[in-house]
């Protein structure tokens, strides 16, 4: 499981990340940037907290903790945030059929 981090942790990195896009886009312009990653990232960790629920239910069948009815969204194989993080190259194209999947 991931580890959690503060809500300062939290807006220092999205400030920093506000930062870096200032200039190339509109500050208005944020939100369509933004509210997109920030759903992306909250519906891989909804699915990774639940895998681990029902990996404890299992006793540690990872078959079970992947069954479709232990899940509220399903993330076809290769379009998980940690998919993405991986990735070392083209992560924007990388981003976009993660989420396009």
């Amino acid at each position: 499981m991931s580890k959690r981090i503060t809500q300062q942790e939290l807006e220092s990195y999205l400030w920093g990340a506000a930062v870096l896009l200032r200039g190339l886009i509109d500050a208005g312009d944020y939100k369509q940037f933004i509210f997109p990653l920030l759903f992306f990232k909250r519906v891989s960790d909804v699915w990774d907290e639940e895998y681990e629920v029902a990996l404890a239910e299992s006793d540690g069948d990872l078959s079970y903790a992947k069954f479709a009815e232990n899940h509220r969204f399903q993330i076809p194989a290769g379009a998980h945030w940690n998919d993405v993080r991986q990735t070392p190259r083209n992560v924007g194209a990388a981003i976009q059929q993660a989420m396009r999947a």
